[in-house]
Order: structure tokens, then C-alpha cells, then sequence
């Protein structure tokens, strides 16, 4: 019989450690296995801005095959300049040079541009120029902010200038030979060449 009541004691102590350590196992359970499952959807969030990223780096690469497009013609015109001529006689070759440098002023030409050179005899603007001297006559082929006239016996001065006109208005065939070379190297994109295409094909080419 005295026996009866320690057995409820003993298995009362033996429940209290137990509960113990099943409390203690409690702990480890908890551990965060759902902390880190909140952090998955953050996740698919991230391909998302990903995404639109790839878009910009394309419209970058359109643009990258058309800026070394515009590049290439530019030397291909400034290689050789094209050459025009323009029927005329020799008496008619000023007018005509007149005339040609006003269409390309009234197409955008600056003044500047232009350069016209005679076979024969000078330009009224060259020759008025002159009359005030030489320095000064000079001085405006040097500031090229006109267009500017002068003989083929001085072209040797001229500078390069985008566009040069020739007169063929007369003179010897050697001036011309000489002049026509000489405004040929002076152009840049454009020589017009006004007189008599028997005496200028032979000089620049049967091409001209």
C-alpha cells in the first residue's frame, strides 16, 4: 500500500523532465524554415526589371550601325572633284562663268566657295580690285569671304577653295593648258570650265 503513492510521484517527475527536454526540442523546430520561404517571392520580382533592360541595350545597338554610315560618303566626295563644262565661245566664256557663279550662289553656295579664274582678260572685278592695289586685292583672296577673281597668270596664289570657275575667255592654249591643271587641284568638289570644248577636252580629258 505505501507503495501506491510513490509510483504517481515518480511518473510525475519523469513527465516533468521530459516536457524539458521536449521543450528544448521545441526550440530547434522553430527554426526559420518559413523565414527564408517569405524571401522566394522577392524572387520572381527580380527577373522583372531584368526584362526591360534588354530592350534598351537593343535600341543602343540600332543606333550604333548608323553612325558609321554617314562617315564613309564624306571621303568619297572629297576625293575628286567633279568637273562640268560649259559650252561657250571665247568671247561668251565671262558671261558664262558670270552666270554659272550666280546659280551657285542662288543654290546655297557661300561666296566664300567660289573662285573664279581667266584665261584671258581679267575680271571688271578683279581689274577694279587691282586698281586699289595689290595688298588690299589680296588681302581679300586671303579673308575668303567673297568670291574672288583672278587671272590664270597668278593662279599659282590661289588657295583651295570648294568650287573654282574657269573662263577659257582667251589667251594663249599654254595659258590654258597651265590654268586648267592648276584649277583642277584648287577645287575641292567642283570645277566648272566655260569656253570652247575643243580647246578644253584635250587639256582635262575626253571625259569632261
Amino acid at each position: 500500500m505505501p507503495l501506491l503513492p510513490e509510483e504517481p510521484q515518480i511518473h510525475e517527475s519523469a513527465q516533468g523532465p521530459r516536457a524539458t527536454p521536449a521543450s528544448g526540442r521545441t526550440a530547434p523546430t522553430p527554426r526559420p524554415v518559413p523565414g527564408p520561404r517569405p524571401a522566394a517571392p522577392p524572387r520572381p520580382g527580380r527577373p522583372g526589371p531584368l526584362r526591360p533592360a534588354p530592350p534598351a541595350q537593343r535600341s543602343s545597338r540600332d543606333t550604333a550601325p548608323v553612325k558609321p554610315g554617314p562617315p564613309a560618303p564624306a571621303p568619297a566626295t572629297s576625293a575628286t572633284p567633279q568637273i562640268q563644262l560649259i559650252p561657250a565661245p571665247v568671247g561668251g566664256a565671262l558671261d558664262a562663268a558670270d552666270e554659272a557663279v550666280d546659280l551657285l550662289l542662288d543654290s546655297g553656295r557661300a561666296p566664300g566657295e567660289v573662285l573664279v579664274i581667266t584665261t584671258g582678260e581679267q575680271h571688271p572685278w578683279a581689274a577694279h580690285e587691282l586698281s586699289f592695289g595689290e595688298a588690299s586685292y589680296w588681302a581679300q583672296h586671303e579673308a575668303g569671304d567673297d568670291v574672288f577673281y583672278m587671272g590664270a597668270d597668278v593662279a599659282t596664289r590661289a588657295a583651295s577653295r570648294p568650287v573654282v570657275v574657269v573662263a577659257v575667255n582667251g589667251g594663249s592654249d599654254a595659258a590654258a593648258a597651265t590654268a586648267l591643271p592648276l584649277a583642277l587641284s584648287r577645287a575641292g568638289t567642283l570645277l566648272i570650265v566655260c569656253g570652247d570644248p575643243q580647246q578644253i577636252n584635250p587639256v582635262l580629258g575626253a571625259g569632261v
